[in-house]
């Protein structure tokens, strides 16, 4: 093993480096006034801006490389006698310190002070089982820039934990001020300690702790929109909306669904009965629309709230609250942000309610039970492809053998017995009925086989989108990763059918 090399030249090197910026610092060797570029000592003048290095965190390497362009620039500029301005902003507007201030908040309310945080395996339990089939098809075992800053917390303590800071330092940071007084002092020590040519007069934080910069962004705006050259609208993007406020969206996107929606046809459930001569539809949330082919039952959760809400065009959608408001701030309602809601329901009160839905080769199915859905997730309702999913075929293969189940919920047997699973897809060692295959060599007995179905999932989804063949229309003998997007472009471009929705939430 090699010695280390000595330090001496390094340390001579900074140490001169400190010496000559103290002189620029006592001369003032950076700072420009309006007079030295109108003097005739000066040839010309130069100005050099930097976009506001964002205050959650410190600087990095990534600065320091875009930083050096600009510091070359200048420097160049000030050897040929030119009075150069460099100023320097450091950003704090927008809503990433206000988030993480108040994920802070929130960790310490659920979990204590310092938070005591469930294992991160419990955490990961089973989603419901149109949540379990994101398809990694992009940036495959690479991480995410966000991830590569935090690590591995998925919790805020945890990240600023990451930062060297104490228990006691980290509560600090649950208000969004502390983060104002902490971040941009050491941002500035760090730009100094690089001996960047900068006037520190002329240094300023964005938001209204600076009012001089506040008001001159507020007259800006203002200005604009009165000589109506700016509009109020709304667009996808880098921010997500929430109701606990709006989160940086470095690693968080929003998760795109295609809502399919299944109309409720004669006879109504007594619960519905007052709707008639209206549009009625359950909605699921899809992250498969090229397996809607296969449909053969809708699922509810017979002890769970759902609501039924008036749309745009006057049609009642039924799903969870959760998802009604997320639909009412994409443009599904009146008024932004509002729920009309028409009826509260339970889901026992729509079990065994016939459907028309969507690109099935069944004219009607029904509203059964199932047990495992969650109100976090989509929209509460969940389409059944028993051919391809296998959180399906367990369920309905558990009403099939179980008359008691049935009875105990009161579905009928011909709303059960006739309908089997369709081919839609074929994937490679699993045969054209791939979700059956797999519960029968997993032994899989029920839908509380919760382990079990999560490892048929595994192995069958994403080998599934690699591999699997399309069996149905004209997108037979096509794979699944080609005509994915297709189908789900088809299916949204028909929208004024009144059979298809785009949906994110």
């Amino acid at each position: 093993m090699t010695e280390r090399k000595g330090t001496a030249k390094v340390d001579f090197l900074k140490k001169i480096e400190k010496e000559i910026q103290q002189k620029w610092k006592d001369e003032g060797a950076f700072e420009v006034n309006a007079s030295d570029a109108a003097s005739q000592k000066s040839n010309g003048k130069y100005f050099a801006t930097f976009p506001y290095p964002y205050m959650n965190g410190r600087l990095h390497l990534g600065h320091t490389f875009s930083l050096s362009k600009c510091e070359f620039a200048v420097g160049f500029q000030k050897l040929k006698g030119k009075a150069c301005l460099f100023p320097f902003g450091l950003h704090c507007t927008g809503m990433p310190i206000k988030a993480c201030a108040d994920k802070l908040k929130r960790e310490m309310e659920l979990y204590g002070c310092p938070p005591e945080f469930p294992d991160e395996e419990e955490e990961e339990e089973e989603d419901s089982k149109e949540e379990e089939v994101v398809i990694k098809d992009k940036a495959k075992g690479k991480k995410s820039k966000a991830a590569a800053k935090t690590g591995s917390s998925k919790y805020q303590w945890g990240i600023m934990k990451s930062l060297g800071l104490s228990d006691e330092e980290i509560v600090k940071f649950s208000e969004a001020e502390h983060w104002l007084d902490y971040f941009p002092p050491l941002a500035i020590q760090d730009l100094k300690s690089m001996g960047l040519k900068i006037d520190w007069r002329r240094s300023f934080v964005t938001t209204d702790v600076n009012p001089y910069y506040d008001s001159f962004v507020r007259w800006q705006f203002l200005t604009l929109r009165e000589r109506n050259k700016i509009k109020f609208g709304k667009r996808a993007y880098k921010y997500i909306y929430c109701i606990f406020g709006i989160w940086d969206a470095q690693g968080v996107g929003p998760q795109e669904y295609t809502l399919i929606k299944m109309k409720v046809v004669e006879p109504y459930p007594v619960k519905l009965s007052g709707l008639k001569g209206k549009n009625i539809f359950l909605v699921a949330a899809t992250l498969r629309p090229e397996t809607m082919f296969g449909q053969t039952n809708c699922w509810v959760r017979p002890d769970m709230k759902y609501i039924g809400f008036e749309t745009l065009n006057g049609d009642i959608f039924i799903c969870t609250q959760r998802a009604a408001r997320n639909m009412s701030y994409q443009g599904f309602t009146k008024i932004n942000g509002v729920v009309p809601v028409v009826k509260e329901l339970m889901g026992e009160d729509i079990l065994g309610a016939p459907l028309s839905a969507p690109l099935t080769s069944y004219k009607v199915i029904y509203t059964l039970p199932m047990l495992t859905i969650k109100e976090d997730k989509g929209t509460g309702v969940v389409t059944s492809v028993p051919s391809d999913s296998p959180d399906d075929i367990a369920a309905l293969r558990d009403l099939k053998k179980k008359q008691p189940f049935r009875a105990k919920y009161g579905i009928k047997d011909d709303m059960v017995l006739p309908f089997e699973p369709v081919p839609v897809i074929e994937i490679p060692g699993y045969g054209q009925l791939s979700a059956p295959m797999i519960c029968d060599e997993l032994k899989i007995q029920s839908q509380n086989d919760r382990e079990k179905l999560v490892e048929a999932k595994e192995r069958l989804y994403l080998k599934g989108f690699y591999e699997g063949i399309m069996l149905v229309a004209e997108f037979k003998g096509q794979k699944i990763q080609d005509v994915k997007k297709i189908i789900q472009k088809k299916m949204v471009d028909n929208v004024c059918s009144g059979l298809y929705c785009f949906l994110k939430i």
